[in-house]
């Protein structure tokens, strides 16, 4: 049977942790330093561990610390969202969510988005986090992730929307085309500076190059004259003259528009990878989640299949 013992000064334990500090968790609960203290005591007599490294100089959480503060913050928020879902309907979208976004298209794109619904709902209290790699938004209490790719069967826990597929072009600056010439094959694209995707394992990435087998594209490894691992910084660089990037639309809508990039070979652009909108099915219903998955929808869905 339950015992709501269990229960007790998981709050002020949360809060230490946060904080890093007995007198702020004080401070905030409205308690004495003593009276938080002695909370972390019985909490840490009754768990039979250790939770804190405590010296005069700082307050870190032991590993059994960190386990534990992982399940009493999954349990709080647990209890915020089961009070929230009970007025779903006609609440407003507030309190904290988690949002996961890939690094270049995240600050490019979705985080405009996401700043616009804040000054609408400023009651929401997002934390955004940018990363390229796999996150598992189950594992990592994550409640909404925008990914470039992702896998052919998407786990039951998560649910998701494709919002269309890259577009894959070439591009280069006027300035580099006037005094190298524009490439008319793939062939020519040997000839000339590459600017290319590098990555953390000090490998390229290949370009992939439509129309050039029957399977429908090439991927091909080019001579780099320059690898960047990020793709802001290759767009900024081919805008600078330093050669022909092969990237996606979605990075380089705005240099197209004000001409400091322009595309080249334009039959031999491609589909990329697929966008793709995840969330947590258990979090889907409360309105911070469900408004804001409802935005990022309408803003990121391009009017046709790639973006």
């Amino acid at each position: 049977m339950f015992s709501s013992e269990r229960l007790k000064g998981i709050d002020v334990f949360v809060s230490v942790a946060d904080l890093g500090s007995f007198t702020a968790a004080a401070e905030r609960l409205n308690l004495t330093s003593s009276a938080v203290s002695k909370g972390i005591a019985r909490l840490e007599s009754r768990l039979q561990v250790r939770l804190f490294e405590r010296t005069t100089r700082r307050l870190a959480l032991t590993d059994a610390g960190t386990a534990f503060y992982r399940t009493c913050r999954a349990v709080l928020t647990d209890l915020e969202e089961a009070e929230l879902s009970l007025h779903a309907e006609s609440a407003e979208p507030r309190g904290k969510v988690r949002i996961d976004l890939p690094a270049s298209f995240g600050r490019l794109h979705a985080l405009p988005v996401i700043l616009k619904f804040v000054e609408d709902h400023p009651a929401l209290l997002p934390h955004i986090s940018f990363s390229d790699r796999f996150v598992d938004p189950v594992e990592e209490g994550i409640d909404i992730v925008v990914r470039i790719g992702g896998p052919d069967v998407w786990p039951k826990a998560l649910g998701h929307r494709y919002l269309g597929a890259e577009r894959l072009i070439f591009c280069a600056s006027p300035a580099y085309l006037s005094k190298h010439g524009a490439p008319q094959t793939d062939h020519d694209l040997e000839m000339h500076s590459c600017v290319v995707y590098g990555r953390s394992d000090g490998l390229v990435s290949p370009w992939y190059i439509a129309g050039t087998q029957a399977g429908g594209f090439e991927r091909r490894v080019m001579s780099a004259r320059l690898a960047i691992g990020d793709g802001e910084s290759e767009a900024i660089a081919a805008a600078a003259g330093h050669g022909i990037a092969q990237l996606p639309t979605w990075a380089v809508k705005r240099q197209l528009e004000n001409g400091s990039l322009v595309e080249v070979l334009p039959h031999l652009a491609t589909e990329g990878l697929p966008m793709n909108l995840v969330w947590l099915k258990s979090r889907q219903a409360l309105p911070k989640v469900s408004a804001l998955l409802a935005a990022l929808t309408d803003c990121l869905t391009p009017s046709g299949s790639t973006l």
